[in-house]
């Protein structure tokens, strides 16, 4: 028995005081009706109407039933109402996980613009390498960052962006040691190394003027875990590595790191969102993604931050 059905029926019938006249402002028929109200009695063990051929009236049981349903059906549409509205218009609290550095670069900015522009819309973001679990943390939108495509989780990702490496060293060690004018060269000075989860820790990949060329990453006096990290050993004169372009602005901007062999480029980082699912999407997080790939795209493509990724065309694609 459809119980809420059976309730909607209930209170037509008693507004009307008459089953064909609910039956018409139904679309049912009278005896869809009648079934329906003994359904509900049975179920509750109560009789609500009395009827006679002429006369139709609540029970002492049935006008106290009816207050509740009022109630409930009341509650309920209001329900499905701001349900609906969810998937119509971004509003509620969005939950937000993202990886430190880009999270800071890049979120952070966004979703200030994004609060301003919908102002129904709180948010909880949480700035981490650590892969949290969506559904056991309750979050809605995760960035994760890989080489290639994500692996097969049964969640639903969206790629926002391609952010590619910059190899770069500081100008004190340059002038030091003197800037590397071939690949080949790049084995004569200190390589400081990346190991982290979604970047290659055993080559650098390049793709310049003589194709697709694969160097072995030494093992390197230092190593890093983070590409802020690697950013700020390279500018403390420690090497030469390829620092993601995220890490690498700020610094390529004020002159603290150079581009080394600025015609090649480097291995990229996809950065992807992820979610639980894509069926009745809501507002707040298809709108989000959409705000983030855009405000990124738009970032990447200023002309200092296009200048600096030059000749790296898939930089923010």
């Amino acid at each position: 028995m459809n119980t809420l059905k059976n309730m909607r029926i209930f209170v037509r019938v008693a507004d009307v005081a008459s089953f064909a006249g609910a039956a018409r402002a139904l679309d049912m028929t009278t005896p869809q009706v009648s079934k329906a109200i003994s359904e509900l009695e049975a179920h509750l063990r109560t009789r609500l109407l009395h009827r006679t051929t002429r006369k139709l009236a609540l029970t002492d049981a049935g006008k106290r039933y009816l207050d509740r349903c009022r109630d409930i059906i009341a509650l309920v549409d209001v329900s499905e109402a701001e349900a609906g509205a969810a998937s119509a218009a971004p509003s509620g609290t969005l939950r937000l996980h993202a990886p430190a550095s880009f999270g800071q670069v890049f979120v952070v900015p966004a979703l200030a613009r994004f609060l301003e522009q919908y102002p129904d819309v709180e948010a909880d973001l949480l700035l981490s390498s650590r892969v949290p679990d969506l559904l056991e943390e309750n979050i809605d939108v995760s960035l994760r960052l890989a080489t290639a495509q994500l692996p097969d989780s049964g969640l639903v990702s969206a790629r926002i962006c391609r952010m590619a490496s910059v190899l770069c060293a500081a100008p004190q060690y340059l002038a030091r040691y003197g800037a590397p004018r071939s690949l080949d060269e790049l084995a004569q000075h200190t390589q400081v190394r990346l190991n982290a989860p979604h970047y290659s820790v055993d080559h650098w990949l390049f793709e310049g003027p003589d194709g697709s060329v694969k160097l072995p990453v030494p093992s390197g006096r230092l190593r890093v875990n983070t590409a802020d990290s690697l950013a700020a050993a390279l500018i403390s004169g420690c090497g030469v590595g390829p620092v993601p372009l995220l890490s690498a602005l700020s610094a390529l901007r004020s002159g603290s790191l150079v581009r080394v062999l600025p015609e090649y480029e480097l291995q990229g980082t996809n950065v992807y969102a992820v979610y639980a699912s894509r069926l009745y999407l809501d507002a707040k997080v298809k709108t989000w993604i959409e705000f983030l790939r855009t405000f990124v795209e738009q970032a990447l493509s200023a002309p200092d931050a296009a200048a600096i990724a030059q000749p790296l065309r898939s930089a923010g694609r």
